[in-house]
């Protein structure tokens, strides 16, 4: 992961697990994913669902494990988790709510599929499509018919500004005009964005 890049972040449990059982679990979740990375990424949406998450992310430029690394050179400067300080954070992240389920559920092994995914943003246009994916996520698995009857993703915080939130609320207005905006765009891609498979 590279500094200043943004990212969609997505896994999966292991086969036919549950990465939440219960409400607790989401919010002990959100709380570690502070912990971990609230000083490491910028986060601008995030959806869990009881099998998988989506979180779409900036790498912050400022992390000092970065400059450490800049006179490396090649495939060793950045790739290997030991090495990037963004990529061990997650890997850290996802072991302290592995042993906490683990601990919860009396369960043994790895919770999360080995390595998380991450698709680099290259574009306005897929900054757009993986923000309004991301929030019509629970609509594709069938569990609401509005993104704002999801609980564990980060609607809820763009309709109202006025919550208590870590993320980066602002900077959406970098690829849309406004709110109304996205709603106009979400209606009219929903069908197209459903079936879109960014997982």
């Amino acid at each position: 992961m590279e500094p200043g890049q943004t990212y969609h972040i997505y896994n999966h449990a292991n086969g036919s697990e549950n990465l939440f059982r219960e409400e607790e679990n989401y919010r002990f979740f959100l709380r570690q994913y502070a912990r971990y990375l609230g000083e490491v990424v910028n986060t601008y949406a995030y959806c869990l669902m009881p099998n998988h998450f989506h979180f779409l992310v900036a790498v912050r430029e400022d992390l000092p494990g970065f400059k450490n690394l800049a006179g490396l050179k090649g495939q060793n400067k950045l790739g290997h988790a030991s090495r990037n300080p963004a990529t061990k954070a997650y890997s850290d992240f996802f072991n302290s709510y592995t042993k906490a389920f683990n601990k919860r559920f009396d369960r043994r092994g790895s919770l999360f599929v080995e390595h998380f995914k991450r698709t680099p943003i290259q574009t306005e246009g897929q900054w757009q499509e993986t923000f309004l994916y991301i929030h019509l996520n629970p609509l594709k698995h069938g569990f609401v018919k509005d993104p704002k009857n999801w609980k564990w993703s980060s609607w809820k915080t763009y309709e109202h500004p006025d919550m208590a939130s870590n993320l980066d609320r602002s900077y959406y207005l970098n690829f849309f005009e406004s709110w109304d905006h996205i709603l106009n765009l979400m209606e009219m891609k929903k069908e197209w964005l459903i079936n879109k498979n960014l997982e």
